[in-house]
């Protein structure tokens, strides 16, 4: 039995991956550090509900303690190792930047550092959709320049890419990185713009719309997101022989057996239509503010998810009417609304 490291297990997507992998048989070691963001009892109702199969164990830490984080590792023995914890949030980035830095940054070399050791089949991390910044040519594609970062939170994730790739380059660490796109969906945090836009229809309080609603999203199922990254695992990334031999299309390094990969719905939606959704499965308007565009936000993402195809045969497809009738039926079910 394979055993994979989930870093954030305790989160929203690191939940949902952890879910999918034990449901596969996998045995799975979850690590989060439950900071206190938003709600910790959501997090801990998460782990509450891994913890009901033997095959998921967690440790509670925070990334930049590295003795713990290698204690853990040199305990386990992964065989792979997916990070997904971070600091989260575009806009809290705007009031506390140094978090972003300390666990963004430092955790992300203590799990390289950790990979590096174990000699792990494969390395994967998350980063964003938000590293593309101010490219404004769509869909966003992987083998296009990505520079202009908006914002601390992008900019830390923009470093993860960088870092990982050196790691991969001097050690021959497999790695890839995944960026994704608007994910959404049940057990979402309350930060996020589904939950936020929620929570305000159903309790008759204004939802904040930035941009006047001239916004477009690739908004990515959570189930779908999942299922790329546990296919990924699979498509483990090897140095080229030469630099020719990188496939047109292929983000591979040409100097690493590394890679970036778009996970994303394919699909640019316009937020107000999203909104719209949202109202017509509750069966209420929402009280609209409309507001202009928050600094550091971009107007639109949009992913070019070709190469996840190539490499994994899978392309997340789930239609938003379908993803925001199944988030209201959690929401309603686990908030009693």
């Amino acid at each position: 039995m394979r055993t994979i490291l989930v870093t954030g297990t305790a989160g929203f997507i690191g939940f949902h991956l952890a879910t999918l992998l034990l449901k596969e048989g996998f045995r799975v070691v979850g690590f989060d550090g439950m900071t206190d963001y938003y709600d910790v009892r959501l997090k801990e109702r998460r782990h509450q509900m891994l913890l009901q199969n033997p095959g998921f164990s967690c440790k509670i830490g925070m990334l930049e303690d590295y003795d713990t984080l290698k204690t853990l590792c040199d305990a386990e023995k992964p065989d792979v190792i997916v990070h997904l914890a971070a600091q989260a949030g575009v806009r809290y980035s705007l009031e506390n930047p140094r978090a972003y830095i300390e666990s963004n940054i430092v955790g992300t070399f203590n799990i390289m550092e950790c990979a590096r050791e174990l000699k792990v089949d494969h390395l994967l991390m998350a980063s964003t959709s938000s590293v593309y910044g101010a490219n404004e040519e769509m869909p966003f594609v992987e083998t296009e320049k990505a520079d202009t970062q908006l914002t601390i939170y992008a900019s830390t994730k923009k470093a993860m890419e960088t870092m990982g790739h050196s790691y991969a380059h001097l050690w021959n660490l497999p790695t890839t990185m995944f960026r994704f796109f608007t994910v959404y969906g049940p057990w979402g945090r309350p930060d996020m713009a589904l939950f936020k836009f929620t929570k305000g229809i159903i309790e008759d309080t204004p939802i904040d719309i930035y941009n006047n609603g001239d916004m477009y999203r690739d908004f990515t199922y959570v189930t779908d997101l999942v299922k790329g990254i546990r296919l990924l695992i699979d498509a483990v990334p090897q140095r080229p022989e030469t630099p020719q031999d990188v496939p047109e299309g292929d983000s591979i390094s040409p100097v690493a057996p590394f890679r970036v990969v778009n996970i994303g719905n394919s699909d640019k939606v316009r937020l107000l239509d999203y909104i719209e959704a949202i109202e017509e499965e509750l069966g209420k308007p929402a009280i609209r503010n409309y507001m202009a565009m928050q600094k550091g936000d971009v107007p639109a993402t949009w992913a070019n998810a070709d190469l996840l195809k190539t490499l994994t045969g899978y392309r997340p497809e789930t239609d938003i009417r379908e993803g925001v009738k199944l988030f209201v039926q959690w929401y309603r079910d686990y908030y009693g609304k």
